[in-house]
């Protein structure tokens, strides 16, 4: 009966022909169905037909050893269903669905918009996706692989036969598909990937895969994310009508796998939910406005921190499933905090069962090592003129924004994406087509994926961490720049550093280290951040950094995040800087919050923290004009004699405004004068040296009255007590 080549039966028995569809399933022979099936379990294999309310069962013929088998129905293809009867060699018997018998879903018009690089939503085409098909339940599976000679789909399903469900090819698009009845969420899978280049092959987890087996295993699995149900509703429609640059922002830098941690030695981590419970009432009562999170998209090696992705749209399973972390921003967002995801779209890592040579060709970076490695982190750089890749990037990120409610993405490591010579020596690099060594394509698709993030989720902001001199980082791509949000303010963390490191005594030569910034504030939307580089590798900790005793590393740590508070830009903190870690952080233990309970200096530290976030969060001053230069005065920025500075920061509305005064030595300034816009009260707001902080309680009882003396420019004057390292933040009140 069977027409089928001998060399098309050994291709099939053998897993190597890459077109099933021609062969597998219902083929119409003129007034009969012809029906073939691939099951090497099957001892005998019946084929069930339906016409109607009639069924009738037909025995197929095998055709090989290795279990394909074939059989002739009369009748009309499009007027019959049917379904596999098999008795298997164990002894038991299956049931099962032909997966060759169902149309594609991916549509042309789908494939035009992913190799054009414009697949916004790509994510719910490729990937593993519910289906109902004709009554049958189901998952789609499609993945993109053009250098492919065949590609399976294997799970417990198949018993990880990758002979058994070999998929659709869809032309030129390189994107193969299969429908697979009887599975659901949960359900483990793999793509087996015969290449033609080189003969290789390999099992690949699921570049779209949204969710995956806890490391060290690495299969991709079926999630369902339509079941959970949101309430944040209100969160959401105020984020898509405001202006960021307008709200306060401070924001608290979190590893969720070492903020804190359960079990009898703190080996276990908490779970979403539990994060859900103590991270966000604990970030709520600190008056944070926003978490950050480390990366939480799947990786396989803890030590990466999460920088090396190799499940971009799946949430880590260390702490829980898809749905588990949605209730934890939804939690976040109900708790008036917003989420941003550290992303990493830079690179990738070689582990070879991810994107790495994913179809047995440099899919998703360049084949030339000079553009596709990175040789100071041993992993692959994304080929940004690839269009499919650019589909792959800039879908991934509204994935989160739209899937996940995330408000912001901070995107890793841009600076080695911008630059072809980024940590290489000459003759390690291909200059762009001027000669330079700008990565033109990088450019583009930042600009790109800045423009589509911003029109497609409004409200959402974009951070870059970007720590050289390239220009316009967050200005509109209109205006030449690359259209991000906010720039991290790389060089105001390490001048500052650098000053608090100093001893008191020598910091009166190294005063324009604070006072530097203030010449580029406003060229950029700068984020001022302590992160977590600043307390790895051996740097030691914040609280280590600074110069001094056990009392004065306290008050030098009150001081610095006063001033970091007060300087126009939003702030990022680093988890543990707020309660006075001591030691270097560790993604494999807690921070030490015994301290808090055992020392009252780093509860002391803590209320600092909690008051300086609320004022922050209060006080237009502090948020409405971060980015504006109308909404900075100097008072005086050259007393380097006593390491004293002294500003105004002013709100949209110029009478309401603050006054900063930090003192930066261990000496109190006793009748120190500074000029003030206003005449009238001003009450002393918090200083920093206040016994409530751990301070030595020198302060202005509350506050002055101006006096009709010139000073520093201004008509009124004010007579203060600066207490020693610390700060005193006061506001006016008109008499």
């Amino acid at each position: 009966m069977t027409s089928l080549q001998s060399d098309a039966i050994s291709a099939l028995s053998h897993g190597h022909h890459g077109a099933p569809f021609d062969v597998l399933g219902p083929h119409q022979d003129g007034d009969t169905v012809i029906i073939r099936a691939f099951r090497p379990a099957a001892k005998t294999l019946d084929v069930v037909v339906t016409r109607g309310k009639d069924e009738t069962s037909h025995t197929m013929e095998r055709l090989s050893d290795q279990g394909l088998f074939e059989v002739a129905v009369p009748g009309k293809a499009d007027e019959i269903t049917y379904h596999f009867q098999a008795s298997l060699f164990n002894g038991n018997s299956e049931t099962s669905e032909d997966v060759y018998r169902f149309s594609p879903m991916i549509s042309d018009y789908d494939m035009y918009l992913h190799s054009e690089g414009r697949f916004l939503g790509v994510y719910q085409k490729l990937g593993a996706h519910l289906r109902d098909v004709d009554g049958v339940t189901g998952v789609n599976f499609a993945v993109w692989a053009p250098n492919a000679l065949r590609v399976s789909v294997i799970g417990p399903f198949n018993r990880w036969d990758e002979r058994q469900n070999p998929m659709r090819r869809h032309g030129d698009s390189g994107i193969w598909e299969i429908f697979i009845p009887g599975i659901g969420p949960g359900e483990e899978y793999k793509y087996h990937v015969k290449s033609t280049q080189m003969g290789y092959e390999g099992e690949k987890a699921d570049p779209y895969a949204l969710a995956a087996e806890l490391r060290p295993n690495t299969a991709s699995v079926v999630a369902d994310l339509s079941t959970y149900t949101w309430n944040d509703d209100e969160w959401m429609q105020a984020r898509a009508e405001s202006d960021p640059l307008k709200q306060p922002m401070v924001i608290y830098e979190v590893h969720l796998g070492s903020w804190k941690r359960k079990g009898e030695n703190g080996e276990d981590w908490l779970t979403y939910r539990e994060l859900a419970d103590e991270l966000v009432s604990y970030v709520a009562d600190m008056n944070y406005t926003h978490i950050e999170l480390m990366p939480v998209a799947e990786h396989p090696f803890d030590g990466s921190w999460g920088y090396q992705v190799t499940g971009y749209y799946a949430p880590t399973s260390r702490y829980g499933s898809p749905e588990d972390f949605m209730y934890f921003v939804d939690q976040c967002h109900q708790h008036g905090i917003g989420v941003i995801l550290d992303w990493v779209p830079a690179h990738f890592p070689k582990d070879g069962f991810a994107l790495s040579f994913f179809d047995g060709t440099h899919l998703y970076s360049h084949a030339d090592p000079r553009q596709g490695e990175h040789p100071d982190w041993g992993t692959y750089i994304f080929n940004y003129g690839r269009n499919e890749v650019r589909s792959f990037l800039i879908a991934n990120a509204l994935f989160w924004l739209k899937q996940y409610h995330i408000d912001g993405l901070r995107v890793d490591a841009v600076s080695s994406m911008l630059y072809l010579d980024f940590g290489r020596k000459d003759g390690e690099w291909i200059p762009n087509q001027y000669g330079g060594n700008e990565n033109l394509d990088a450019v583009h698709f930042l600009r790109e994926a800045n423009e589509i993030i911003h029109r497609e989720a409004p409200g959402t902001i974009t951070i870059a961490e970007e720590s050289t001199a390239w220009p316009m980082v967050s200005r509109p791509t209109y205006l030449g720049g690359l259209g991000f949000t906010l720039k991290w303010n790389m060089g105001w963390m390490h001048d500052t550093l650098a000053y608090m490191q100093k001893d008191p005594v020598y910091r009166r030569y190294h005063h324009n280290n604070m006072t530097f910034s203030m010449m580029y504030a406003f060229s950029e939307n700068f984020v001022l951040s302590l992160s977590h580089d600043e307390v790895v590798h051996g740097k030691g900790s914040i609280m280590g950094k600074m110069s001094g005793d056990w009392w004065q590393k306290f008050a030098q740590s009150r001081l610095l995040y006063g001033y970091q508070l007060m300087h126009p830009g939003k702030a990022l903190t680093f988890m543990g800087y707020e309660i006075g870690q001591w030691s270097e952080w560790s993604e494999e233990r807690s921070l030490d919050w015994h301290l808090v309970d055992e020392s009252s200096y780093h509860k002391q530290l803590q209320n600092w923290v909690r008051d300086m976030n609320a004022l922050v969060r209060d006080e237009p001053a502090l948020h409405e004009t971060d980015f504006n230069p109308e909404g900075f005065q100097w008072i005086e920025p050259n007393d380097a004699d006593n390491s004293v500075f002294s500003f105004i920061r002013y709100a949209e509305d110029k009478e309401d405004f603050l006054i900063y005064v930090g003192n930066f030595t261990p000496v109190p300034q006793y009748n120190y004068r500074i000029g003030v816009p206003q005449p009238g009260h001003y009450n002393e707001v918090l200083n920093s040296d206040s016994e409530h902080y751990g301070g030595s309680n020198v302060g202005n009882g509350g506050g002055f009255h101006t006096d009709d003396i010139s000073w520093h420019g201004f008509d009124q004057s004010l007579n203060l007590t600066v207490p020693p390292l610390a700060c005193v933040i006061l506001r006016w009140h008109a008499s």
